[in-house]
């Protein structure tokens, strides 16, 4: 028994096993991966517990021409009694199923399910002994270990000057910057105003007005009202049709501030009074721009940008490369261990345990549950075999690490490592979370050992080679 439990579990555990030693409970395989658990109750399993309740609810009870607490016994069974037996012989049918299930190391796969077949009509007003049976999909035995034998190819990414300067070029648009120009071309910025205008051109009096606009010529999808703009100054007015500069009905709702449904029972004609031309200009390599991004004098020439850009991709490279190398290793330990799963068990669990998954897309889909099955089942083996085990600490910093990315996302890179553990102290509060985390690192440790142990097959690849992959 865990040694962190309390005393009331400790407690629900005796409880449990001394029903378990009065209770009928058989376990009968009826073939290597399936089998059939048969329980049987008697009045005696359950009456204490039902008659405690029925006596608590008498105390409680409520009813004219009766004092509290003197309500009649006869009264309160014939009131609750089947309801609470109901939910008592369930309580007690669970809770003395995975128990056994516990006690006598049966690890199954999925959930119990109600056997298909013999299930006994249950009528908890007339009878006093119940019988239950259940379907179980036994887990296989695996006896696998990793081994120098095990080989499994381990891609490394080459970085190419292609890349260099796509990355670089990157770089510069991110940090680049919109500035005024003169005149407007294909692709600037016009800021002004919108003015709502009949067909001839002329303002509609108390029209829409739409102040503090931004539009993108680039942006917009018809040649003939991009080009009214082309050579217009600061001070112009320019009439155009805006449904047709911009067709979707979604940017034209950004642009004018109303409801995307308003769009449709709209005249597309407005004038653009201009404020404003401005030109987005990327950023200009110099120690400005290395500043901005490394840090104050952290870079100090092209040179060192471009040493800190290989290693910047070199390191996400890294990253996909363990995450193939992952997905190799699953496959092959997979092909390796030659795992037989109850497959009609498991298909019917999940059929009749998740809604949101039909008969055709499992036919279509199963063969990846059957894998997805098989690895968790060699991911205990082996975790199980090697005593891999993973510390708070290490949860922790994992779920620090998961908040950074999380951080990274919304555009904030630097977090002060007091958010971050605050922030992942919240994370392991939240059991599923904290279960996922737990996980998470075990699976991570786990694949360290397999990397360590199996006889990696180094191959070099261009990127492009690399993503096909995924293609096959």
């Amino acid at each position: 028994m865990p040694s962190d439990v309390n005393n009331d579990s400790i407690a629900v555990f005796l409880i449990l096993n001394n029903y378990l030693e009065k209770m009928n409970i058989t376990l009968e395989n009826t073939d290597k991966l399936n089998a059939v658990l048969s329980m049987k109750l008697e009045q005696a399993d359950y009456q204490d517990k039902v008659g405690e309740i029925l006596k608590d609810y008498r105390r409680k009870a409520k009813v004219d021409g009766f004092r509290p607490g003197k309500v009649p016994m006869g009264i309160i069974n014939k009131m609750y009694h089947t309801p609470v037996l109901v939910d008592e012989v369930n309580k007690l049918v669970s809770e003395s199923l995975f128990t056994y299930l516990q006690e006598n190391e049966v690890k199954i796969l999925g959930e119990p399910l109600p056997h298909k077949d013999e299930q006994k009509q249950v009528d908890f007003e007339k009878d006093s002994e119940f019988e239950f049976k259940f379907d179980l999909g036994l887990a296989p035995e695996i006896t696998m270990e990793v081994t120098a034998k095990d080989k499994i190819p381990f891609y490394k990414i080459k970085v190419d000057k292609k890349q260099e300067d796509e990355y670089a070029d990157s770089l510069l648009g991110r940090y680049g910057e919109f500035i005024s120009v003169d005149k407007a071309g294909k692709d600037e910025m016009i800021k002004g105003v919108l003015v709502k205008c009949d067909k001839e051109g002329n303002e509609v009096e108390n029209g829409m007005r739409v102040e503090g606009v931004s539009m993108s010529l680039d942006m917009m999808k018809d040649d003939d009202q991009k080009i009214l703009f082309n050579g217009a100054k600061a001070g112009d007015e320019i009439t155009f049709d805006v449904k047709k500069a911009y067709p979707n009905d979604t940017e034209v709702a950004s642009l004018l501030r109303i409801e995307k449904e308003e769009v449709a029972m709209l005249e597309g004609t407005f004038k653009c009074i201009i404020a404003e031309i401005q030109k987005f200009e990327k950023a200009v390599i110099g120690q400005e721009l290395f500043d901005k991004v490394y840090g104050e004098g952290e870079v100090k020439s092209e040179d060192e940008m471009r040493v800190r850009i290989r290693e910047e991709i070199a390191g996400s490279y890294e990253r996909e490369s363990e995450y193939r190398f992952m997905v190799d290793a699953r496959e092959g330990l997979i092909k390796k261990a030659k795992i037989d799963l109850p497959v009609d068990f498991l298909k019917r669990w999940m059929l009749e345990t998740n809604e949101n998954i039909t008969e055709e897309q499992l036919k279509d889909d199963f063969e990846k549950y059957e894998d997805d099955f098989r690895w968790q089942l060699i991911k205990e083996h082996l975790l199980m075999q090697q005593e891999i085990k993973v510390s708070a600490d290490e949860a922790m910093e994992m779920a620090k690490g998961v908040a950074l990315n999380q951080y990274t996302q919304y555009g904030i890179p630097n977090v002060p490592d007091e958010y971050l553990e605050n922030f992942a102290k919240e994370m392991l509060t939240k059991p599923e979370e904290s279960r996922k985390i737990y996980d998470q690192k075990a699976e991570e440790k786990l694949i360290a050992f397999i990397k360590s142990t199996a006889s990696l097959s180094e191959k070099e690849l261009s990127s492009e080679k690399f993503r096909k992959l995924y293609e096959k």
